[in-house]
């Protein structure tokens, strides 16, 4: 029997969902009958808008979607002051105030604390500019994700255009908008492997083989990556090689064959990687064949050798992310910007369209570690870029930890989630940047931190992966996180092993001291003694954090792992905030208010 969400589907989806929220919109919030709110719900998620969790009754989150990571001259800046107009809720947060954006692990943007009267307002404003927030979530294809610079840098085998093709032609096709679960598509044509292909649904990654006697560009294809429910796959290839030509095709030919053929009845077993389980790679790439047009060839040589994003190697093999100062393939530079957990004021955002319109083109690429990126700068105004008072604060030369860092919505919006995740991290991430000193040529420890175990902050793939649970601390019940090391993608995709479960939210900055300080301490070196940041002593490179790892033990991490309360470190909300309204509030939920945020009256 097909899952009840599947009913609410076909009783409405897709594009008529837009004119009954408008409905909705116009009536206010009290217009949703309270029996039909979770199915209303379920359905504005086709529209990018998700309703957050229990005691915020009234309050949206709006996920934007944005081919790619691109954001056209002029589009930040209007997200920008949506945010500050119309993101702010009835409480500040304490590490970020009111009324600011978060960047997202799939390259795009969401805005929290929206009313529902707004909304229409707000696509008004965003639609002007190009930016939608259709096919955003719910069960459809998501954001389409690939290197953040394609286009600019240089690719062994192009993609910007292959990425528009896909978005305008596969992912835009009203006929495949009702999948049985949401679908990742990633395609890399750089030889760094930053869309990560491992971990999408289908990724295609660059590739070359000799056919009829000629060298010919394109992709290998693998199927059935994901992360969640702590149940991660590797997408496993398919021993098929398409050229440029024939890739969106094959996309295609896969997306139609999961539409079709996935379980729309078991929700928890019906992710592609799932699909994948069932059927096997030999019956797909069959599959496949039936329905395209052209002969299959076996895989090509692909370049996982040569992934070092989030790969878990040394930075003189190449860029692990796109921080930093970089070359252009035309001569100029792009600029990638630090934003620790994601998170940036409105204010910033539209000071940061300006300087990209100042110093660049205008246009804003996002990568998938939830950084921002100014492109198209001209040599002769690079250092007045850099010496822009907002790169102080989101630095494209950051401490090691802030470079490594990402994190979820966490309790503060999401209804899944067990702890808060961003204001905590950013103070340990101030934390361990103090404390903790590094060997001069670590210049980043990845750790990444989700709010459950449906790890949309990747942290299965972290050097330091951190999933919230809930523990007993002193009689009382705390936020407390499981702590796994050693993941990363390349050419050899490992999930985390977890060293420790239950651990105290304010112990944990205490383990993550030891560990890394052992790591300074007993990694092998490749030359004279590690100098150290806070120290002095001459650099020399070393093993990296993965590499250590994986030389180190299980058993012994283990016991380096001690989680310990530290002085300097207070937790932002260590009781348990799941059975709060907001992490951060005391007291009654104000919610539901009406479209000026005034609580409504129950006898209404």
């Amino acid at each position: 029997m097909p899952h009840k969400k599947e009913a609410w589907k076909d009783e409405m989806y897709g594009d008529e969902v837009r004119e009954k929220l408008e409905a909705f919109a116009e009536q206010g919030w009290d217009a949703i009958p309270e029996d039909e709110r979770d199915e209303w719900f379920s359905r504005f998620k086709f529209w990018g808008v998700f309703h957050h969790r229990g005691g915020q009754e009234s309050y949206f989150m709006m996920r934007l979607t944005n081919c790619g990571g691109v954001l056209e001259p002029g589009q930040l800046k209007a997200i920008g002051e949506v945010a500050r107009d119309y993101a702010r809720g009835p409480v500040e947060n304490p590490e970020f105030g009111d009324g600011w954006i978060d960047f997202t692990t799939r390259q795009s943007i969401q805005l929290h604390w929206l009313k529902l009267e707004d909304i229409p307002e707000i696509w008004e404003k965003l639609e002007a500019v190009g930016v939608s927030s259709r096919s955003a979530g719910g069960d459809t294809m998501r954001n389409i994700s690939g290197c953040p610079v394609a286009g600019k840098a240089e690719e062994y085998v192009e993609s910007r255009e292959l990425l528009d093709e896909i978005q305008a032609d596969v992912r835009g096709d009203d006929g495949l908008a009702n999948m049985p679960r949401k679908f990742n598509i990633s395609v890399t044509g750089c030889r760094q492997g930053c869309a990560q292909d491992s971990i999408n649904d289908i990724g295609l990654e660059p590739a070359h083989k000799f056919v009829d006697g000629e060298e010919v560009k394109g992709f290998n294809v693998r199927v059935g990556g994901g992360l969640g429910g702590r149940e991660p796959r590797e997408a496993r290839p398919l021993d098929l090689f398409v050229t440029r030509d024939q890739a969106k095709a094959t996309v295609r030919a896969f997306v139609e064959y999961y539409h079709e053929a996935g379980n729309r009845e078991n929700r928890s077993k019906n992710r592609a990687r799932f699909f994948v389980d069932e059927h096997g790679t030999d019956a797909i790439r069959e599959e496949l064949d039936d329905r395209l047009d052209f002969d299959l060839e076996r895989a090509g040589t692909d370049f996982r050798g040569e992934y070092t994003y989030n790969a878990g190697k040394s930075s003189e093999r190449g860029a692990h992310d796109h921080v930093g100062v970089y070359d252009q393939k035309d001569g100029k530079n792009y600029v990638g910007l630090s934003v620790p957990v994601g998170r940036m004021p409105a204010e910033d955002a539209i000071e940061l369209a300006d300087l990209a319109s100042a110093y660049g083109s205008g246009e804003i690429r996002l990568s998938r570690r939830q950084n921002p990126l100014i492109v198209d700068v001209p040599d002769d105004k690079l250092a007045n870029l850099l010496n822009e008072d907002l790169l102080d604060t989101y630095r494209p030369e950051p401490n090691p930890f802030e470079q490594g860092a990402m994190a979820c919505t966490g309790t503060e919006f999401c209804s899944l989630a067990l702890t808060e995740t961003k204001a905590r991290m950013a103070r340990m991430l101030q934390w361990l940047a103090r404390e903790v000193e590094l060997p001069d040529d670590v210049d980043r420890i990845k750790i990444h931190y989700s709010g459950c175990t449906a790890d949309c902050g990747q942290a299965m793939t972290a050097d330091i992966g951190l999933q919230g649970m809930r523990a007993r601390k002193n009689g009382e019940m705390v936020e407390a996180l499981d702590v796994g090391v050693g993941g990363g993608i390349g050419e050899d995709p490992t999930f985390i092993e977890w060293v420790r479960q239950r651990v105290p939210a304010d112990e944990v900055p205490g383990m993550i001291a030891n560990l890394v300080e052992a790591y300074a301490a007993l990694r092998e070196e490749s030359g004279a003694r590690a100098g150290h940041r806070n120290g002095g002593g001459e650099a020399a490179g070393g093993q990296t954090f993965r590499e250590w790892v994986d030389a180190t033990g299980h058993e012994t991490i283990v016991e380096l792992a001690e989680p310990e309360e530290v002085e300097g470190y207070e937790d932002p909300c260590l009781a348990d905030g799941k059975q709060s309204w907001y992490p951060f509030a005391d007291g009654e939920s104000p919610a539901p208010t009406d479209a000026e945020g005034q609580p409504l009256s129950a006898d209404d």
